[in-house]
């Protein structure tokens, strides 16, 4: 039999049967699209959860600390060691000085994080308003949320306002006793972003605004290699070195393996709906089985070889599982896309941020139409194979 005749046989259930063809491959519509929903929902969560705590660039980032400042200080001789470790290829340091920070009457203690524009980029830090400094000189300043609402500073409103910064630096005397100056810059500082921390009280200043103010001790080192596989040798040889080093990338590790099995555990309430589809797809196959055996005996008699029969099921049930999972698309696409549109909608009223809580990666949609294929091709070799073996005569001679 060519393949044009068999893909005609093959689908000429869709018209005489066009009802209950049309139910089977909503059944499996349904199963598919519960595996989609449910997966996508996993997905969504895990996208969003990601994009709010890292970059690209942030995976690629060690958190380089000092256990003893007086024994292992992070000087400035250490960043050119490190910058020098293989595969090293940016480092940014951060330095930690207290101070206080004044607009118009109001003065704050607060916490100066004193760094280059790289280390923003390098932390995956971002700002809930307004942006970040970007130039190495510029008389700009970045406030957490918790230090503008000391200031009962709003939303816009704080942006590009003008501030006075006040440093407190330990100096040692001749005699060895510790005296705290205060360092007061000359020209004011305007804010131009917030970071979302309603906790701790800390603005970030460049550092190459502090003038003749030398930094010689660091808090922190960021270190970024230049690919995800040279993390593992950069930790341990800056670990050999002292120094206490963390990575992003661990607690993203982590947190996909608690979303991945939250994507198992969610699939499969989906695979239940699609085992139930199958079965009822099964079932449909051997109905319509039974309604062509004398069909397939006539064709027998005239010719067709069991290898055709068998083809000609084989094919259908294909054809009705890849329509479904077709379907599965859609009814996934309309849902989710309504879902996300209704939640945003919410969020937007409620003051919130907009997310996206369902996301379906375009590997995953190729996989579950090969999926659904596999689906048809289990559901009907039992009734394929049945028919190519049935006995000719006792197929002509069914009622």
């Amino acid at each position: 039999m060519d393949l044009k005749n068999l893909i005609k046989l093959s689908l000429r259930t869709f018209t005489t049967r066009p009802a209950r063809t049309g139910l089977t491959i909503s059944a499996m519509g349904v199963g598919i699209g519960a595996i989609l929903i449910f997966v996508s929902f996993g997905y969504g969560l895990q996208k969003t959860m990601l994009e709010q705590i890292t970059t690209a660039e942030a995976l690629l980032t060690l958190d380089v600390a000092t256990p003893d400042p007086e024994v292992l200080p992070l000087t400035e001789e250490k960043l050119s060691e490190i910058s020098k470790i293989e595969n090293t290829e940016e480092v940014s340091p951060l330095a930690l000085l207290p101070g206080q920070i004044s607009l118009g009457p109001l003065t704050s203690d607060t916490t100066f994080y004193i760094c280059h524009p790289s280390y923003f980029r390098l932390g995956g830090i971002v700002t809930k308003i307004g942006k970040l400094f970007e130039k190495e000189d510029e008389k700009k300043v970045v406030i957490s949320s918790a230090l503008a609402e000391s200031f009962n500073l709003e939303g816009e409103k704080a942006i590009n306002s003008e501030v006075k910064v006040s440093l407190f630096l330990t100096k040692i005397t001749e005699t060895g006793e510790e005296r705290i100056e205060t360092l007061e810059m000359e020209e004011p500082y305007s804010i131009s972003g917030i970071i979302d921390d309603e906790i701790i009280s800390y603005a970030f200043i460049p550092i190459a605004t502090l003038g003749d103010l030398k930094i010689n001790e660091f808090s922190q080192i960021k270190v970024k290699v230049s690919q995800a596989k040279f993390i593992a040798g950069a930790n341990e040889k800056l670990s050999q070195m002292g120094f206490i080093v963390s990575s992003l990338s661990d607690t993203v590790d982590e947190a996909n393996k608690i979303f991945r099995a939250i994507q198992i555990i969610l699939a499969a309430f989906g695979v239940v709906a699609l085992i139930v589809a199958a079965i009822g797809m099964a079932n449909t196959m051997t109905v319509t089985l039974l309604e062509r055996t004398n069909e397939i005996g006539i064709m027998k008699a005239i010719g067709a070889s069991n290898q055709d029969i068998e083809r000609m099921f084989l094919f259908e049930s294909m054809a009705i599982a890849f329509l479904g999972g077709v379907g599965g698309i859609g009814i996934n696409f309309l849902i989710s896309r309504s879902l996300n549109a209704i939640v945003n909608m919410l969020a937007r009223g409620l003051g919130g941020q907009a997310v996206a809580l369902f996301y379906t990666p375009l590997w995953f949609i190729i996989f579950i139409i090969v999926f659904s294929i596999l689906v048809g091709i289990l559901s009907g070799i039992f009734p394929a194979r049945r028919a190519a073996g049935m006995n000719t005569l006792e197929a002509l001679r069914y009622k």
